[in-house]
Order: structure tokens, then sequence, then C-alpha cells
């Protein structure tokens, strides 16, 4: 009994330490991923702005075409598409839409919301700009919440930096 309470107790401060360890970081993770693009402004924010158009560059929605509705206008503040993939709900919805960015949360039926903006940024080439993918993933204070979000930019960084060089394809070789 007494080598129990021992073995408990040691558990007991292991999750107790591990836990105010976990306080330590940070409670949001941003991933920013960006491309060089050699096109107009326009015609970026065009690409970007108009969710029909998401199906000639995104890969959800090049792989899922068929399956994504998107709402009617497919454009501006509250433009809405919506998905069903493994047998999750998911949607992304503009929340604001100004001359050079997209904000839009992209939405799991099991997970929070992502916040998410598609940014142009200029560069000083003529000619050239960046388009910047911001996404903040909130993080709940569970330890293995806190913990978990260490991998979360190494685990999304590269679905966002692949639509990123379908969208440079598209738009490039002209839509």
């Amino acid at each position: 009994m007494r080598l129990l309470k021992g073995f408990l107790f040691v558990l007991l401060g292991f999750f107790i330490l591990v836990t105010l360890i976990s306080f330590l970081f940070p409670s949001k993770v941003i991933t920013v991923k960006a491309v060089t693009i050699h096109a107009s402004e326009e015609k970026i924010f065009s690409a970007i702005n108009d969710l029909q158009q998401w199906k000639n560059w995104h890969p959800i929605f090049v792989q899922l075409q068929s399956k994504v509705e998107i709402s009617s206008p497919s454009e501006g503040t509250n433009a809405k598409a919506s998905w069903s993939l493994n047998n999750k709900l998911y949607s992304i919805v503009f929340s604001k839409v100004e001359k050079n960015f997209v904000q839009f949360n992209v939405n799991s039926s099991e997970e929070k919301p992502v916040e998410t903006t598609l940014a142009i940024l200029y560069m000083q080439e003529p000619g050239t700009l960046q388009v910047e993918w911001r996404a903040i993933t909130h993080l709940k204070w569970y330890p293995w919440e806190k913990f978990a979000g260490i991998f979360v930019s190494e685990m999304t960084g590269p679905g966002y930096q692949q639509a990123l060089d379908a969208l440079q394809k598209y738009i490039e070789q002209g839509n």
C-alpha cells in the first residue's frame, strides 16, 4: 500500500509539473507562408476573393470539386464554402474583405476555428507581389493541447505552402 501511495504521489507531481510547464507555452500558434507572384494586384485579388476561383488552385477545392458547396455570391464578406471530408464537416467563411487582403475562418465540426488571412504585399521589384497566408490557431489551456501546439505549424504549414504554390502557378500561367 505504501508503494502504491508513493507511485500515485510521483504521478500526481509529474502531472502538476507538466501542467505548470504548459502554462509557459503560448495559447496561440501563428503559421505564416508566402509566395512571390508576377502579376497585377487585381488579378491576384480576384483569385483569392472569389471562392469559385479557388476550385482552380486550392488543393482541397480541386480534389473535391463536385462536393464543395459555395454560397452565392461567392466573393466578398460572408461568402462561404463547405464540404465534408472523412466524416467531418468543414467550412470557410469570409469575415473581412479589403483591397489587398481576405480574412476568413476555417471551421471544422470538431475543432476551434482557425483565423486565416490571405494578404497581398508589395515587393520592391515592379510587377511582383507577395501573397502571404497567415493562420492563427488558438489552443485551450490543456497541457496535451499546448504541447501538441509545438507541431501545429509543421503539420499545417506544408498544406498552406502547397495552396500558395498552386495559386502562383494558376495566376502566372494565365487563368
